[in-house]
């Protein structure tokens, strides 16, 4: 395997201690989601990695624009990059799919996505900038940041017009599960866990480390409709969620997201669905699929792990590299 294998992460409380050990497993890049109505601030996460690492380049995945000003999350990559140099600051914005449906919110648009990263690029480079009506810059005096700063920049896409906008002002595209082709620089991020000798899918284990993925490919079809005829029992897992009153449906559909099963998503994820979304492998059978995925176009593979074990997930999907 000629991929690079990095790893992404839901930031925890405990997630610098995991970072400090997926560079010490090999892993090239961590990412961190952007999603404050779940995970704590992944500014504040890196931060904290950054005083005890020195290799792994930290990333932040998925930067909402709604969230913060485009000043303010410069002045935070511009912070990050102080405390470890550009070369190991990487930057990826997206629509903010999640962490704005968890706010009962719909995803932003790309083309205001585009200009926002477009806009935070250049302020890290020292110029004026023209947004929301007024011209801005990074007044910063020596001592307070080290401009003209450039990191990379990439956009977590899946359709043509994030593509698109990831052509025109970023130096990659993230995928999200599937390979994004025709990129440079093209993370695929990857779920899932490594099946160990004479483990079943429908253990204990395999589902607290996987079956949290699974959720999420029904959730989609819970807030943009459709999942009746998606899944098996998709009908009965809409119902599950018809009880809880609509203006209140979208907190209950995100809670545990990518993190573990809700109480009424585990009724309905089993080792069969495990299984048929290739959340559930062999070492030979991950070794086979990421051959496949690099194949595709990805160039590198951000795993994130999830369940009560996140130190032995990595440690375990680490070591089909080896």
């Amino acid at each position: 395997m000629t991929v690079e294998l990095s790893c992404a992460l839901a930031p925890s409380m405990d997630t610098p201690d995991h970072i400090q050990l997926a560079e010490s497993l090999g892993y090239k890049r961590v990412f961190l989601y952007d999603s404050p109505p779940l995970y704590p601030d992944l500014w504040m996460q890196l931060a904290r990695a950054a005083e005890r690492t020195s290799t792994i380049v930290l990333a932040g995945a998925g930067v909402i624009p709604s969230n913060r000003s485009v000043m303010t999350t410069a002045s935070a990559i511009s912070s990050l990059v102080d405390m470890v140099g550009p070369e190991r600051v990487s930057v990826t914005f997206g629509t903010g799919m999640t962490s704005r449906l968890a706010m009962g919110l719909r995803p932003l648009k790309w083309a205001y996505v585009a200009a926002y990263a477009s806009a935070v690029r250049s302020l890290l480079r020292g110029e004026v900038v023209e947004w929301e009506g007024n011209l801005i810059q990074m007044l910063h005096s020596p001592g307070f940041a080290r401009l003209p700063i450039e990191v990379e920049v990439m956009l977590a896409v899946a359709g043509p017009k994030g593509q698109e906008a990831a052509r025109n002002v970023a130096d990659g595209a993230f995928g999200g599960m599937y390979p994004i082709p025709g990129f440079d620089r093209s993370p695929c991020l990857t779920f899932g866990t490594v099946l160990q000798p004479g483990e079943s899918a429908d253990s204990p284990r395999v589902m607290n480390a996987a079956g949290h993925l699974a959720a999420v490919s029904a959730h989609w079809g819970l807030e943009f409709g459709g999942i009746e005829d998606q899944l098996p029992q998709g009908q009965a897992w809409l119902d599950a969620y018809a009880e809880v009153p609509e203006e209140r449906r979208h907190l209950a559909i995100h809670r545990d997201h990518l993190v573990g099963l809700n109480e009424r998503d585990s009724r309905f994820v089993d080792a069969d669905m495990l299984t048929s979304l290739d959340l559930v492998l062999t070492p030979e059978g991950w070794r086979d699929k990421v051959d496949k995925m690099e194949k595709e176009g990805a160039t590198e593979i951000a795993y994130q792990p999830a369940g009560d074990d996140i130190p032995g997930e990595l440690e375990r999907f680490a070591a089909i590299w080896h």
